[in-house]
């Protein structure tokens, strides 16, 4: 039986830079060091970029959901790799296969999934899914670089 551990956003805040308006997850669940973990967004009408993206038809930006994959997998390299590397940045290197299949609007609670591929010293490889209840609303293979802030 794996352990799993959870953080609530005071301890997001501890382990990643990000700040609002950037920081796009409000938990991560189920998180299994070295191998996956689950961020959790609740949009609400409230975030600042509903303002213009759109205001007459609300939808996150895509390139934020992305960014709340690469977040929740920040969340996970930190646990995996102990309290040496919090608050260290997290660079993206590479998205690939990125698809949007439907949008997500306020009041949504999405769970973003995201599963290690493989890690080469200070580089990862993650696979990340974006999902409202059982539906597959995003989802990005994407790699990322852990350096010093």
């Amino acid at each position: 039986m794996t352990d799993k551990t959870t953080a609530d956003i005071e301890r997001i805040m501890e382990m990643i830079p990000h700040r609002y308006p950037m920081l796009m997850i409000d938990r991560v669940i189920d998180i299994v060091p070295d191998t996956s973990a689950v961020g959790v967004k609740n949009v609400s009408i409230n975030e600042s970029f509903f303002q213009g993206h759109f205001p007459t038809r609300p939808i996150m930006p895509g390139v934020l959901i992305i960014e709340a994959m690469a977040q929740t997998s920040a969340v996970l390299v930190v646990e995996t790799l102990g309290q040496e590397t919090e608050g260290k940045l997290v660079y993206f290197m590479s998205i690939d296969s990125a698809r949007f299949r439907k949008p997500i609007t306020p009041g949504d609670t999405v769970h973003i999934h995201v599963v290690k591929q493989r890690n080469r010293g200070n580089v990862w490889k993650f696979k990340g899914e974006a999902k409202v209840g059982d539906t597959l609303m995003a989802e990005a293979t994407f790699a990322a670089m852990i350096v010093d802030n």
